[in-house]
């Protein structure tokens, strides 16, 4: 069974005669404990394309020390990475397979490197006894095990590491860094062993993010579709281990990707996009029922807490909880199964197909400034007539759809002046900035009917079990006239989101 932690760590430059400062001086240390010598031995696993360090994940196979066993390491942040651990075995553990699959797909994984460390350990404890930080001086001996250059497949080095205790301050490296700064010492240039050991063994890697800057409609158009290509990629292992919010952000990814090649479908050429496009509509359907409960669950909850004790008659609280239960059962193991099929394995393929061969139409070439704004005008014409529709329906069920069709376009709107903003600069973003607001508005009428249908299926449940129907018809009236609110605010938003959209779609 894996488990996890999160890994807060710096790396500085040393040599054989690099010894460590008095870090007892550090403020905040009381004790300095000397650990000795373990010996490491971890053996690093990547595609023969090196695809896992390309996007800066390391998975390795380690022995000695107290931690042997199976390591990935996810990046976060500068510095900082989670780390999935699973217990030592001759094969790669499916939990760890899983998380990588977005990246390796079918492709197998290979001994890339190996390197054996002689860990020199120094445990820093606070007044307390607790620990602060450990702080080891490494020395690295590499080998190249696939895909190396004539010119050497071993190398070896001397670095030294300071990684924070579990849930520590940051800031304590900082201190620690200083006291090393002072004796002399100064960061690394390799993020990892792992990358300093491909550096020094193989052809020159290129750096990421060493794309020419964008200068035509073409170049701008794929910079965004490139962008929520990566995070669907990206994402796909937090979605897996189920960590907050990852399942929205996926969703978001492949709406925006899918907006981007129909607003832009006179530069990417739909015949190319539309199927991959009707590929995301299933995989964002598919996130979506996990995340569309979970957003009713916390409205219906905010609205029962914010009412006062007497007006709560019944089992109110314990039916919710059972009707949700009962609707999101086996929701996130579904969401989950959809990233092992066949079918997303296949998106994931055509995504990069893309991407390695545009179907860039004639005007992709054209100057950004002429092109971009004429896919703004037309999506800010079909905002225009929807809102306009709606506002001519009398209230209903017929207007609540129009209002539904409403925002969605002025989120295709919106998502369109995002992927013009580097080119079109201010007038861009103040159109994405009252766009979201729009839909906003427009977002939480549409939750508001949602709720009202969940409301009136609770009430009837209630009232056939014999309990008060009161609070749910109570907070049915909430939602009537929370929707009505939205109705209200509608036109000003809307004037404000047009007179936006029309400078963008100017293009001044």
């Amino acid at each position: 069974m894996a488990d996890s932690k999160r890994e807060i760590e710096r790396k500085y430059e040393a040599n054989e005669a690099t010894r460590l400062p008095d870090l007892s001086r550090v403020a905040g240390v009381s004790t300095v404990d000397h650990l000795g010598v373990s010996e490491l031995d971890a053996v690093y696993y990547d595609t023969e394309d090196l695809r896992l360090a390309a996007a800066s994940l390391t998975l390795r196979r380690r022995t000695g020390g107290d931690d042997a066993g199976w390591h990935l390491k996810l990046p976060v942040a500068t510095g900082i990475r989670d780390e999935i651990r699973a217990p030592l075995s001759d094969t790669l553990p499916p939990e760890l397979a899983a998380l990588i699959r977005s990246r390796v797909r079918d492709a197998p994984v290979v001994p890339v490197v190996r390197l054996r460390s002689a860990r020199d350990v120094h445990r820093l404890t606070g007044p307390d006894g607790g620990l602060l930080a450990e702080v080891s001086v490494d020395r690295v001996r590499a080998e190249r095990l696939h895909g190396g250059s004539a010119r050497t497949t071993r190398t070896a080095w001397t670095e030294i590491e300071a990684e924070l205790a579990d849930d520590g301050d940051p800031a304590f490296l900082d201190a620690v860094e200083r006291r090393l700064r002072k004796a002399g010492v100064r960061p690394s240039a390799s993020p990892s062993k792992l990358a300093r050991a491909l550096d020094e063994t193989g052809p020159k890697r290129k750096p990421a993010g060493g794309r020419s800057r964008p200068r035509t409609a073409g170049d701008h158009v794929l910079a965004y579709v490139r962008h929520q290509i990566t995070a669907i990629v990206a994402l796909d292992p937090a979605v897996r281990r189920g960590l907050p919010d990852s399942v929205h952000r996926m969703r978001v990814a492949t709406r925006r990707l899918r907006s981007a090649f129909r607003t832009y479908r006179r530069i990417l050429d739909r015949t190319v996009t539309g199927p991959v496009a009707e590929e995301l509509k299933w995989l964002a359907a598919e996130l979506g029922i996990d995340r569309d409960q979970e957003v009713l669950d916390e409205r219906l909850r905010a609205r029962l807490d914010g009412l006062p004790r007497t007006l709560v008659l019944g089992p109110v609280r314990g039916r919710l909880r059972i009707w949700s239960v009962a609707r999101r059962t086996g929701s996130r193991a579904r969401t989950v199964a959809v990233l092992d099929t066949s079918r997303y394995l296949t998106l994931l393929a055509a995504l990069d197909a893309l991407l390695a061969d545009p179907p860039l139409l004639p005007a992709a070439a054209k100057p950004p400034g002429k092109a971009l704004p004429r896919a703004l005008r037309k999506d800010h014409r079909r905002l225009a007539h929807r809102i306009a529709h709606a506002q001519e329906l009398p209230p209903g069920p017929e207007r609540d759809v129009a209002l539904h069709e409403a925002r969605k376009a002025a989120k295709r709107a919106r998502y369109a002046a995002e992927a013009a903003r580097p080119a079109l600069g201010k007038p861009a973003r103040k159109s994405a900035k009252r766009l979201k607001a729009l839909q906003g508005v427009l977002g939480d009428h549409q939750d508001s009917v949602v709720a009202r249908e969940a409301l009136r299926a609770l009430a009837v449940q209630a009232q056939l079990s014999g309990e008060p129907s009161f609070t749910w018809g109570l907070l049915y009236g909430q939602e009537e006239r929370s929707a009505a609110a939205r109705e209200r605010e509608l036109p000003g938003v809307w004037a404000r989101a047009s007179r936006a959209g029309i400078r963008a779609a100017r293009g001044s």
